[in-house]
């Protein structure tokens, strides 16, 4: 089982990411991007902490005396990656701007052709191998066939076929999450996970990192005077990244045939995942806290709040 899974990690990934991106199309029209003309000050406040504040954050932790290649390795792309489609989820929940969180999803998808190669770039190649070399072309076509194209695929079906299109973005985000549980478990299977290995000081590590990125998505809007709905949105879209994408990235860059690359392949994913879930409990948090905050209007009062996209 633990073979077969190695056999296939690279297309079980690929195809939770596509899934995932074809579900999230499916729920955008472009009514959803009304946003950047109406706030373009908290798009670009959005888009600067992602694609400025959290690489900065990622090269302090990096730098950090005794930190691994791996764990390195997999803060760097959990900076490189842009929001995905729980970060819209847990905005709308924590009610907070979902015009604002799509927008801002949508734009650091498209911004990571370039950003996402240029990011590890800059932030991991002296922890690479001394003959390895960044396949910034390969990057670049991973992202535009699993990323932007299903994106795209997505909007035409519901374009084409919107009564259908609901029931087809669910489905799909079914299967997305079925695929991250086949990653989870069949790296479990193949004793790829192991907590001891790892070492307590790096969970802790990549905890602080954690909490450093939900600090700067807190820190930035209120800075300049946001309603709590648009900050809301923003601090989501900071915490809650697209991990999928990072560990499709690993996959690809790390792949588990390769006796050199597959140790530090094993450590960068258990990054990953344990940025994964420890991005779900923020999340959960902060909507548990937005929900309980009184004293400003809601969205309908505002009339920032769209229908929730799945």
């Amino acid at each position: 089982m633990a073979e077969l899974y190695l056999t296939y990690e690279y297309h079980i990934a690929a195809m939770q990411l596509i899934l995932a991106m074809l579900g999230m199309g499916a729920t955008l029209t472009g009514r959803d991007f009304r946003e950047i003309v109406r706030s373009p000050k908290a798009i670009s406040a959005g888009l600067s902490v992602q694609l400025l504040a959290v690489p900065l954050l990622a090269l302090a932790f990096i730098s950090w005396p005794g930190v691994s290649a791996g764990v390195a390795i997999g803060i760097a792309l959990v900076a490189a990656i842009p929001g995905g489609t729980v970060s819209n989820i847990f905005t709308y929940l924590a009610r907070g701007d979902i015009a604002l969180s799509i927008s801002i999803t949508t734009l650091t998808t498209i911004a990571c052709l370039v950003t996402t190669p240029l990011i590890l770039d800059l932030l991991i190649g002296q922890n690479l191998p001394a003959d390895f070399v960044m396949p910034r072309l390969g990057i670049v076509i991973e992202i535009g066939f699993t990323l932007l194209l299903p994106l795209l695929l997505g909007m035409a079906f519901l374009q084409y076929y919107p009564r259908n299109a609901p029931a087809f973005s669910l489905w799909c985000i079914r299967g997305s999450l079925l695929g991250v549980l086949m990653i989870v478990v069949g790296s479990l299977l193949a004793g790829r996970l192991d907590l001891a290995a790892f070492g307590v000081e790096n969970v802790v590590l990549v905890s602080l990192f954690s909490v450093a990125l939900a600090m700067a998505g807190w820190l930035v809007p209120r800075l300049l005077g946001m309603n709590r709905s648009k900050a809301t949105a923003i601090e989501l879209e900071v915490v809650v990244r697209n991990v999928n994408l990072g560990v499709l990235l690993k996959v690809s860059i790390f792949p588990a045939s390769d006796p050199v690359l597959a140790p530090i392949g094993d450590i960068v994913l258990f990054t990953l995942l344990l940025y994964g879930g420890i991005q779900l409990l923020i999340g959960a948090g902060l909507i548990r806290l937005r929900r309980g905050q009184n004293g400003e209007p809601s969205n309908n009062e505002s009339g920032a709040q769209d229908s929730p996209h799945a």
